[in-house]
């Protein structure tokens, strides 16, 4: 049996406290998640890592907007298309402005989420992009067996969000980055097994398992299996991850515990 490990974001900023984006329970996820590599460290035939890999100049960074008075909006502020156009919110630089009222737009045709501003995390180069501390020392003990953790970045391209691990919220035709992921695919698709864990259920671990089960159809939805003890939602945000788990296990996800699991 060929077992796949996705964890998605177990990132300092999210999951330790007092980083720039912590998500409550984040740090015990990982300790528990930690403990599972360690107890399946022989059986587990592929490890895939995301990293949320950002830059300060960001569409989802304070930086980058301004209200009527010249204020950079606070952190978990939401600004809409008709914001934009009615004069609510506009860019910093103004040459930014017509591209980022286009990506508006687009976001909101998905129907996925109105476009939040974030406190600064993920920051390429800062602390908080590191693998929290618990699973990266699980990890190097598997690669041990001469493995290689495939670490998957994401959220580089200043312009989009990129959340799932599949593909950028709004992929830009001109950056490869933020268009379909088609060799994380392939490669998952060769499991039997995959379990899914890491920050935040809400967010990026929510639209990562969406983007993998619309391409793999219904016949391998029943490879999935989310560790519910290995990942928490952004506070304020529990109706959206609650709202992917009714989905997911409708579609056929299996739910387990990183005890609970045995290969």
């Amino acid at each position: 049996m060929k077992l796949h490990l996705v964890v998605i974001d177990p990132q300092n900023d999210f999951c330790t406290p007092g980083g720039a984006l912590f998500v409550p329970g984040a740090d015990a996820d990982i300790t528990r998640l930690a403990a599972l590599v360690d107890r399946l460290r022989g059986r587990i035939a592929d490890i895939h890592v995301t990293l949320d890999s950002h830059r300060k100049v960001d569409i989802s960074h304070p930086m980058w907007w301004r209200d009527a008075n010249g204020r950079e909006p606070a952190p978990f502020t939401q600004i809409r298309a008709a914001d934009v156009v009615a004069g609510r919110w506009t860019t910093a630089r103004g040459d930014l402005r017509p591209r980022s009222l286009a990506y508006l737009q687009a976001l909101e045709a998905t129907g996925r989420y109105p476009h939040t501003i974030w406190p600064y995390h993920c920051l390429i180069g800062d602390a908080g992009h590191n693998v929290a501390a618990p699973l990266a020392v699980a990890l190097h003990e598997w690669e041990q067996r001469f493995a290689t953790v495939d670490f998957i970045t994401k959220g580089s391209n200043p312009f989009t969000e990129h959340f799932s691990a599949v593909q950028a919220e709004v992929p830009d035709p001109d950056d490869p980055g933020t268009q379909i992921n088609t060799e994380f695919i392939d490669t998952l698709e060769d499991a039997d097994v995959i379990l899914l864990a890491g920050e935040a259920l809400s967010h990026c671990l929510a639209n990562t398992v969406r983007d993998i089960a619309d391409r793999f159809g219904p016949a391998g939805l029943g490879k999935l299996h989310l560790l519910t003890d290995a990942s928490h939602n952004v506070p304020g945000f529990e109706a959206q991850g609650d709202a992917f788990v009714r989905e997911m296990t409708a579609r056929g996800m299996h739910m387990t515990t990183t005890t609970a699991f045995a290969a």
